[in-house]
């Protein structure tokens, strides 16, 4: 089966890059930095289903951009995460955060 982006990540985000494992994506919500990176393997919803390798490919660009949204003005905190309660597909969010955003102190996700 071929890989494809999830339906509810194509509408939210806009194409960044593609990287070695993973499409690159920007969450379209000004409020916040955030990227959530989409490993390209079909059927993929668990972090334990990708082999050692493409495990060690994710933990790389999440390092990669990491410090790129640490960098961002206000960013006090990095949020990063898999959950897949309402997108199964494999992703994670990368998120930078500050007091006084918008859902400070709580989760981004589901404000």
């Amino acid at each position: 089966m071929a890989w494809v982006l999830d339906p509810t990540l194509a509408r939210d985000t806009l194409a960044v890059a593609s990287l070695s494992l993973s499409e690159l994506l920007l969450m379209n919500d000004a409020r916040y930095p955030w990227c959530i990176l989409v490993p390209r393997r079909a059927d993929v919803t668990e972090w334990h289903h990708l082999d050692s390798k493409d495990q060690q490919a994710l933990n790389r660009e999440i390092s990669a951009v990491s410090p790129v949204l640490a960098a961002q003005p206000e960013v006090q905190k990095l949020n990063v995460g898999a959950l897949g309660n309402r997108v199964r597909q494999l992703h994670v969010h990368i998120v930078g955060r500050h007091a006084g955003d918008p859902a400070w102190p709580d989760p981004v996700w589901g404000f």
